[in-house]
């Protein structure tokens, strides 16, 4: 986190530095220092990176059908020109990234949709940070319901013993609650504005 947040390394890096330092922590701890010790280990993970990968390059190939055939963009558009008021406009684009979030990955959701739907969401009133913090609970809720939840899926392959189904029950109250903070951003800003107000000031923020 530090190495993130003091900007000495990117996400990615941030992520093979965790994994090196989970190695460490195993060897500290569970006195693990010979390489075929590692072996189950290193087994298990390439099985669940190659199982990940799967499923994020399918739907990465997925968004690109979707990309190259406008579906998205146009759906985006279709909504924008139905001149809906302030509110119904935010509703339709945060059912539209639901529906998206079925099948496609944060990324792909906001490189698509994200050109279309913020003007007229700004003509609207709108504070985009604020917005942008209600897209990103609603992406990431999408990797944790049906049918492509990305995480579902890491749960599954950690505790193989519990069926997708209890899965997918299981994480059904999250979601919920997920949607929840929605409602309470929507109905209090100050949830997500007053800590960039606080830090940068208000007109700074925007």
């Amino acid at each position: 986190m530090a190495a993130l947040y003091g900007g000495f390394a990117t996400p990615s890096e941030t992520a093979g530095l965790g994994a090196l330092l989970a190695l460490v922590l195993i060897a500290v701890v569970y006195g693990v220092w010979r390489v075929k010790d590692l072996t189950p280990i290193l087994s298990a993970t390439i099985k669940e990176s190659t199982m990940l990968m799967f499923i994020i390059g399918m739907s990465l190939l997925f968004s690109y059908v979707m990309s190259y055939l406008h579906i998205s963009q146009s759906l985006a558009q279709w909504i924008v020109a139905l001149a809906l008021s302030k509110w119904l406009l935010l509703a339709a684009i945060l059912a539209l990234v639901v529906v998206l979030g079925f099948f496609l990955p944060p990324v792909s959701i906001i490189l698509m949709t994200a050109p279309i739907i913020l003007p007229p969401l700004k003509a609207a009133g709108f504070d985009l940070i604020w917005f942008g913090i209600l897209m990103t609970i609603v992406m990431e809720a999408g990797l944790i319901h049906p049918p492509v939840g990305l995480n579902l899926f890491v749960i599954k392959n950690i505790a193989p013993d519990i069926s997708l189904g209890q899965i997918i029950r299981g994480v059904i109250p999250f979601v919920g609650l997920m949607f929840l903070a929605v409602v309470l951003i929507c109905l209090m800003p100050k949830i997500a504005t007053g800590l960039p107000d606080a830090v940068m000031g208000a007109v700074a923020a925007r």
